[in-house]
Order: C-alpha cells, then structure tokens, then sequence
C-alpha cells in the first residue's frame, strides 16, 4: 500500500509540473491579426432566466463585428427567458436577431435539438454555439474569427473562467474549474493534441458539422462537446483551444443541487474518457499528500512537495492564464475544494443515473443517455 500512495504522489507531482508547462505552452499562442470578417451565427439555447441571463447575452449583442447573426432556441414561447430575449432584441434593433421556438425534443439530449433546429435557420457558415450562462468581451468574435482564417481549423473550443454566484457551493466549484479541470484540459493539449471540446462556447464551420453526419449524430450523447470534438479531430480536422477566455457564470446553486450538478459531470466524464477519468487523480495532489502525511509520516518531505506544486500548478492556470480573480482573492480555500473534489472524483465511480433540468436519465457506458422520467 505504501508503495502505491508513493507512486500515486510521484504522479502527481510530475502532473503538476506538466500543468505549469502547459500553461506556459498555451500563453505562448498568440491570435493572428484578422484579415477578413467572416459572418457569424451565434446559437444560443435558453431554457428559463438564469441568474445573470440579460447581462451575458448583452454581452454577445455588443460585438465589435461587423457581421453576425443572433438566435435563440426556447422550448415553448412562454418561456420567462422570452421576455429577456425581446427586450434585448428592442434595445439593439441593428443586430439582428431570431427567436426559434422548438416544441419538446424527440431524442434525450434538448441542447442539441435547439442547436440543431438554430442550425438549420441560421444565415452562416461559421457557428458559435454558446450556451446561456456564458458572458464575453466585445472582441470575442474578432478573435475566434482570426483564428478560422486558417482554412484547416474546423472546431475551436473556448478556455472559461468560472464566476461564482451568491453560494459558498459555487465558490468552491468555481475555484475547481479555475485551478484543476482547465488544468487537465491544458495538459491534455500540449501531451496529445485537442481531441475534446468543452461545451460552454464551440466554434465550428457548417461544413465541419455536415461531414460529422450533422448535429443529430450527437443527439444521444450527454457530452456532445467532447464527442464532437473528438470526432472531428479523427476526420482529419484542426481542433484547437483558442486563444479566447469567456466567462462562465455558473450561478448561485446550493449544496444538494451543485452536488447533483458536479456528480452529473462526474458520471458524464467517466463514461466518456475512461481512463482521463482515472487520470484526474494526478491532477490533485493534496488529498494525497494528506493520505501520504497521515499513513507515511516520515515522508512528510513528500507531502510538503506536492503541496507547494499545487499551489504554483493552481497560480499557472488561474492566475496565469485565467488571470482569475476569485482565486487570487480565495485562495485559503483551495484545499477545502481539493477535498471536496476528491470526494465527487470518488462518488463519480459509482451509479448510471443523472438529473438535469428536472429529468432523470440513465447514462449508458459508452456515453449516450436516455430519458428515465421526472427527477
């Protein structure tokens, strides 16, 4: 047992090393200048007012670009977010502006269906597809746009920086996502090449998404991002993580809704990476330093290690590349997080079953998920 807690801590302190390398790695790309500016649609699902709704889409209604394209997809026309939508819609009566109203989907996964449905009604054959709690700087499409000047880019997926709401929970997953999740997303790149995409903002060609088989290929999947862009890359397409960081408002959830929410993610990432799943133990090394100090205490030295390279491999990815704020401001609670992490890491090993907007769904081993009925 001794040997294989040292063996884990080793890992870890190497993973910790790869991420400030990494990071490193991602800060040295820099944008291209735009040449030409590409018409853009933005498709962007809404399902009800979340917090801080009006303010991120106005953050996509307030693009410095000349040509772009804004749809929203709603499930039925009584949806509070409606009301949101038309007053934006007034208040900026120059961009234009499209409200598609779905009906309930016929297949588990409804984001896709309202992308698909936008798909089909939009104007353009570059796409970003943004989901509704994601706020942006008014540069964000010139930035996407110069990097799809290379004609052999087919899909982009944007790095986001966490922004907690009113909840302790929300901090903590915050602080996760700033420090540890982008961190492996930022090894993985730089070890293998981006094979993934994260689905809070997506950029994608038409044509990419048409020899894909469609936006309906993705339909049964619960992490439609990450199949997307690994089905890309194996067609021979450029994916890459673009020099854009968006904001992700993730809201005010309290601790039994942002447990079922972190477990969801959990459940959803071991179905679909297996073994990055199983991997994510390197990425948080103070839970094993704690097991290290607590079961070799003379290898205490050990444990000191990895926790000074947590603290610089979380500085590389929240403060270097993020330039987050909350950890900067929040740091003290870093290893409450890491704990907390390691526990819902645990919890993700076991169960089939998720909840996601008021619906129940059994999560198959290859990914894809079905309809269970109400939570």
């Amino acid at each position: 047992m001794a040997v294989l807690v040292i063996t884990l801590a080793a890992g870890a302190l190497v993973c910790s090393v790869l991420t400030l390398l990494a990071a490193r790695s991602y800060r040295r790309q820099f944008p291209p200048r735009l040449e030409r500016a590409t018409p853009i649609s933005i498709l962007k699902p809404l399902a009800g007012v979340d917090e801080g709704l009006e303010e991120n889409l106005r953050s996509f209604f307030l693009q410095d670009y000349p040509e772009f394209e804004i749809l929203c997809a709603v499930r039925e026309a009584g949806d509070p977010a409606v009301v949101v939508f038309e007053k934006l819609r007034r208040e900026y009566p120059r961009v234009p502006a499209r409200l598609i109203v779905t009906g309930e989907p016929p297949y588990a996964n409804a984001k896709v269906f309202s992308l698909d449905r936008m798909l089909a009604a939009a104007r353009y054959d570059l796409l970003v597809m943004s989901d509704s709690d994601m706020r942006v700087e008014p540069q964000m499409l010139r930035q996407v746009a110069a990097e799809f000047q290379d004609e052999r880019l087919g899909l982009a997926t944007c790095p986001y920086r966490a922004v907690p709401g009113r909840s302790f929970w929300s901090v903590l997953e915050a602080i996760y996502i700033n420090t540890e999740f982008l961190a492996g997303v930022l090894v993985a790149r730089m070890v293998e090449g981006v094979k993934f995409a994260l689905g809070p903002t997506i950029v994608a060609r038409r044509a990419t998404l048409e020899a894909l088989g469609g936006l309906e290929r993705f339909k049964e999947y619960l992490a439609e991002d990450f199949v997307m862009g690994k089905l890309a890359a194996e067609a021979g397409w450029g994916v890459i993580l673009s020099s854009c960081v968006v904001e992700h408002r993730i809201g005010s959830q309290q601790l039994a809704e942002n447990l079922r929410h972190r477990l969801r993610w959990a459940r959803s990432t071991r179905r679909s990476r297996p073994y990055g799943y199983l991997g994510q133990v390197f990425l948080n090394p103070l839970p094993l330093a704690l097991i290290v100090l607590v079961g070799i205490p003379a290898c205490w030295p050990l444990a000191l290690a990895m926790a000074v390279a947590r603290a610089v491999a979380a500085w590389a990815v929240a403060g270097w590349v993020l330039r987050d704020p909350l950890t900067a401001r929040r740091w003290y609670l870093v290893p409450l997080q890491d704990l907390a992490s390691f526990a819902i890491w645990l919890a993700g090993f076991f169960g089939n079953t998720i909840t996601w907007r008021g619906r129940r769904y059994y999560l198959h081993r290859d990914g894809r998920f079905e309809l269970v009925g109400p939570a």
